[in-house]
């Protein structure tokens, strides 16, 4: 089974019951104390019962200095509820509050954007098919947030400029596996990142680059006046031209060090980013009945006929000024 048929399927069959490991909670949020002092943290796409997001703060409250913890969660043939914790008593015992919501518990509803309003940051693992719309929703209201999500929303225009206006980043870890509820766990290796735009050490660290550039080794796209890179590790220090590398370079990307211009498949963007170098008409034509996925917008080199070999999407680079 390919790496990502689990989460275009959950996709495609509005199947979202994904759960994060605990394990994959832990290794991530301990990057993240500094910023959980004293806050409201809501999880709204958790129910208590089944979410390890609600079982890691309600455990680690006093430890981690949360004001209140607040979860919700959507079902929409049983009442559905909205806890909330703000720590143990004078016993140490640890209860909740449980008040009954008006409504099915989805994190567009009135009443859930309202605790959104009133919370400080929102940690969870939104569903995958509403991702984009979950995200806007942060954006809109302004939020901090800390959620899981699959990488090749990169790929879609609206998200990949709030990874270039660095409204938000990619986090540390890299969640392999999901608990389902029956009880299965759902492979998806390499397909899910934290997403975040809470500040952490990681997004400053400088990448450490060790190759020269060779020219014969950087081939041009012949579309794009820019040089193909096919490994982050790859990426040349001595290289002041435009770099186009694949989208897990957000796994390195430091703002202080990088400069993004944009992304291959973005026609609107190729037609006026200046280095767009598209092949006249008559090659498109021959292109298309070559191969039919050919898209002029979409990065690709020539082979020694001529041809086209189409390159993965790929994320347009340059090195700041100070880079050297």
């Amino acid at each position: 089974m390919s790496t990502n048929k689990n989460l275009r399927k959950a996709k495609n069959a509005k199947n979202d019951e994904f759960y994060t490991q605990l394990t994959d909670i832990e290794k991530e949020l301990v990057h993240y104390k500094k910023h959980f002092k004293n806050k409201i943290i809501y999880c709204n796409c958790d129910n208590p019962l089944q979410s390890k997001f609600w079982e890691y703060f309600h455990t680690n409250f006093e430890k981690i200095e949360l004001k209140r913890l607040i979860a919700t969660y959507y079902d929409n043939f049983n009442i559905t509820y909205k806890l909330v914790y703000d720590g143990g008593n004078d016993n140490n015992i640890k209860t909740y509050i449980k008040i009954q919501l008006k409504g099915n518990g989805d994190f567009r509803s009135e009443e859930c954007v309202n605790i959104l309003k009133e919370s400080d940051i929102i940690v969870t693992n939104p569903p995958f098919s509403l991702f984009r719309e979950f995200v806007a929703q942060l954006i809109k209201y302004n939020k901090k947030f800390l959620i899981v999500g699959n990488k090749n929303t990169v790929n879609c225009n609206e998200f990949f400029h709030l990874l270039k206006e660095n409204k938000l980043w990619f986090g540390y870890e890299h969640p392999q596996e999901f608990d389902t509820p029956n009880g299965k766990t759902k492979k998806v290796q390499g397909l899910c990142r934290w997403f975040t735009n809470l500040d952490i050490e990681k997004r400053h660290e400088i990448l450490k680059l060790h190759k020269q550039y060779i020219p014969k080794e950087y081939p041009t796209y012949d579309n794009y006046n820019a040089i193909n890179i096919n490994k982050i590790c790859d990426i040349p220090y001595d290289y002041d031209g435009i770099m186009g590398v694949p989208i897990t370079f957000f796994d390195k990307y430091n703002p202080e060090q990088f400069e993004i211009l944009g992304r291959s498949g973005d026609i609107k963007w190729a037609l006026t980013c200046g280095f767009f170098t598209p092949p006249s008409e008559e090659k498109q034509q021959q292109y298309k009945k070559y191969y039919k996925n050919w898209r002029v917008q979409n990065s690709y080199l020539l082979d020694t006929n001529n041809m086209p070999v189409c390159i993965y999407y790929r994320v347009f680079i340059k090195h700041k000024n100070n880079h050297l």
